[in-house]
Order: structure tokens, then sequence, then C-alpha cells
């Protein structure tokens, strides 16, 4: 009677088991992976989106651009083909939030380096002052990767339409106002497909920030996902 009290134990304590690592192995398959949103104009803060594109609610993408790098070659959006990038706006003489984020820029280049599906994009705001030999002096300067990174200067209406009508990055006021200095700490994770897919904290690389705003360090997690995600 023991004997076999002693072969049910057996044969539940197996059976335990196996539905368990079932179970398990099922729910790792059916999980639906965790997937960053696609943000359009409707989803951000209207102060963020230029008035005339706030109603787009669906298939929002980064516009197609022509600017030139610290090197004098001409960048478009051809450059950018199937990667995932980084974007954000500057100037190289700016004495308060560029130096953070550049060397936060600079700390994240380092992280994606040899990982060719990702690059990173920034703009001048003040292109009249930063030609191609102060972009190039900056580069060598911060230590930029020029196959990673491309600091672009170009015409100023281009770089400020960009800004507030594809990449949802700074505050907008009347029209007239359209081309005012843009200064923005954001920096804007863009995915294979040209659509925007998260807005971070440029100046923080990992602190505390406020609810719903991401640091730096984050958008590298975010980047890593957004390549599990795009293979």
């Amino acid at each position: 009677m023991l004997s076999k009290l002693k072969q049910y134990k057996i044969f539940i304590g197996f059976f335990v088991i196996f539905s368990i690592v079932t179970i398990s192995a099922f729910y790792s398959v059916l999980k639906p992976k965790p997937r960053l949103p696609i943000f359009n104009p409707s989803d951000v803060n209207p102060e963020l989106v230029d008035s005339t594109i706030q109603y787009v609610a669906i298939d929002h993408k980064i516009a197609d651009f022509k600017f030139t790098n610290q090197n004098g070659k001409v960048v478009t959006q051809k450059d950018y083909e199937g990667k995932i990038y980084v974007a954000d706006f500057f100037f190289t003489t700016c004495p308060t939030i560029c130096p953070k984020m550049t060397n936060n820029m600079v700390w994240l280049q380092n992280q994606i380096k040899n990982n060719p599906k990702v690059m990173l994009l920034s703009h001048s705001v003040t292109p009249d002052i930063d030609d191609v030999p102060v972009l190039k002096k900056y580069a060598l300067a911060k230590g930029v990767i020029d196959s990673k990174w491309n600091l672009v200067t170009g015409e100023k209406k281009d770089i400020y339409y960009i800004a507030r009508k594809s990449y949802l990055a700074v505050k907008t006021g009347k029209p007239e106002e359209m081309y005012d200095m843009v200064h923005t700490e954001n920096f804007i994770l863009v995915d294979s497909k040209r659509r925007v897919r998260g807005f971070y904290d440029g100046t923080n690389l990992d602190g505390s920030t406020e609810p719903g705003i991401k640091n730096v360090k984050q958008l590298l997690e975010d980047i890593n996902l957004l390549c599990e995600e795009e293979k």
C-alpha cells in the first residue's frame, strides 16, 4: 500500500512539474512582446505640434530632408533608410542645455557604435553660424564617429520646418513665429519606417524625471527594444 502511494506521489510530482514547464513555455510563446508607441501629432502635447497638423492621427512620418554634414557631404533621408535613429536640435555656441545634450549623445554613440542598425542625427539651429568647418571642429572635439552621427547644417527655414512639423519637437506659437529659435532638450527616437517612437530628455542621462518623461539610459533600452521589434 505504501509502495503504491509512493508511486502515486512520484507520478503526481512529475505531472505537476511537467504542467508548470508546459504552461510557462506556452505563456512565453503566446505572451505579446512589449512594443513602443507610435506617435502621431494628435498624440502629442498640442503646444509641441504645428497647428496645421494637430489633427493628424495616423501615418505621420518624418518628411524628406536634405542637409550638409560636418564633412561637407549632403545627407538625406536615403542615408537613414532602413535605420533606427535618434534626432535632436542644438547649436555649437549654446552655453546652457546643449553641452549636456551633446555629452549624453556622445555617451549614446558609444553604446550603439557597433550596432549597424542605429544612427544619430543632430541639426544645428543656427546654420548661419554653424557652417561645415565649425561643425567639423565641434565633431572632432566631441569624438563624433562620422559613420554613426551626422551633425547637419542647411537652410534655416528647412531645419525649423522639420523640427516643428516632422519631429514634433518644439513649442509653436503664432504663424509668424514659425522660424523663431528652436531650442529643445528633446531627443526623438525614429524607427526604420520614419515614424516617431519616443521623446526623451537629452539633458538627463540616468536621473529621475517627471512622470511620462524618459531619460537617455531609458532611450538606450528603447532602442534595443525597437531593434528586437524590427528583426
